[in-house]
């Protein structure tokens, strides 16, 4: 039997584990700061002070806490830094650290690839392997703050994936990542961007999930949309903004954020603009837009200088507030993706043995 792995367990199952191993439940709370915030160099559980010998020979035998291996790593000359991680069972996942106004905001894969197929997404591409889980996902945040050696004050659901697509793993990374006595990261720096999985955004407004939610539109028309983007052909853009709608109402106004991508000769027309405008009437959201990131082997390029900025204007104008956001690291290839195919490629390539 696998051992079990403290990065994804909650306080109830912290309890039990103290439970099972005969000691007091207040060490339950001594656990939990070990896992979640008190690691750094030394990542031995056993090293935690405190620990009675019962409780740690229960660990060493029924447990372990995944630290993933950063096997590449590249940095921008912005500061940005991407991240390579190896799982248990060898897949890699991409994480992203990016710096910037005194704070350093985390960018997390939810999926070892992905299966909604967004026509400009390089992590498309490879299809969808399997969903990682809220260990994994936490191990992600504990090996990026452990080799950056800096305090993670932001947490993006934005790297490889669906996060919708993986909601039950996703939702318990959500709670771990926020709880007080565990990650403690505040809900409000914390956000889950979704392609528009229609039920699952309505299941997050149920559970009320303690998370900002970020929607990623990148359209004006079904017809384009369902070009990009194919699951606007299951959820189309009316579907998905009345959902929005739903989502602001019942979490008291709540800002949410709308993502557009701007392709050039695709999305990226002052029409566009126009019909962005009369979506986004009356909703309170945020608009981030996203000049296209180019790579090979992808139709699509980034638009001039010009197009954008007269996209913008034409948002603010209309009263919505817009900013545009620059790819951070595109010297070394930080879109979502990107790192993972070029050292697959580099591998593939030392493994060719070369003509006589």
């Amino acid at each position: 039997m696998s051992p079990a792995l403290l990065n994804g367990m909650n306080h109830d199952q912290l309890l039990a584990l103290c439970g099972a191993a005969g000691v007091s439940p207040a060490h339950a709370d001594r656990l939990r700061a070990a896992i979640f915030r008190h690691y750094g160099s030394d990542t031995d559980i056993n090293n935690t002070p405190d620990l009675p010998l019962r409780l740690r020979s229960y660990l060493a035998e029924h447990t372990a806490l995944l630290q993933p291996a950063c096997t590449a790593t590249s940095e921008g000359e912005d500061g940005t830094r991407k991240l390579l991680l190896a799982m248990a069972d060898g897949r890699e996942v991409e994480t992203v650290l990016i710096p910037g106004n005194g704070r350093l905001t985390q960018c997390i894969s939810t999926q070892v690839g992905c299966a909604v197929g967004c026509t400009f997404c390089l992590t498309a591409t490879a299809g969808l392997t399997r969903n990682l889980t809220a260990a994994e996902m936490v191990a992600e945040v504990t090996a990026g703050q452990r080799i950056s050696g800096r305090q993670v004050r932001n947490l993006v659901l934005m790297g490889m994936g669906e996060p919708l697509h993986n909601y039950d793993e996703v939702a318990h990374f959500v709670r771990l990542a926020t709880d007080p006595k565990g990650m403690a990261f505040s809900p409000n720096r914390v956000t889950l961007s979704t392609s528009g999985l229609v039920p699952a955004m309505q299941r997050m407004i149920r559970d009320e999930l303690p998370c900002n939610l970020a929607v990623s539109l990148n359209a004006t028309t079904d017809a384009v949309r369902d070009t990009i983007m194919p699951i606007n052909r299951k959820y189309p853009i009316a579907m998905l903004l009345d959902t929005v709608r739903e989502y602001i109402r019942v979490r008291g106004n709540k800002r949410v954020l709308i993502e557009y991508v701007l392709l050039d000769g695709i999305n990226d027309s002052q029409a566009d603009a126009i019909r962005l405008c009369e979506l986004m009437a009356g909703m309170g959201c945020t608009v981030n837009l996203l000049p296209f990131n180019a790579y090979p082997g992808l139709p699509f390029q980034r638009p001039a200088d010009a197009a954008v900025s007269a996209f913008r204007a034409i948002l603010v104008e209309a009263g919505i507030i817009t900013v545009v956001r620059e790819s951070k690291g595109r010297d070394i290839a930080a879109a979502c993706g990107q790192l993972k195919t070029e050292v697959a490629q580099r591998r593939k390539a030392s493994r060719i043995t070369p003509a006589a």
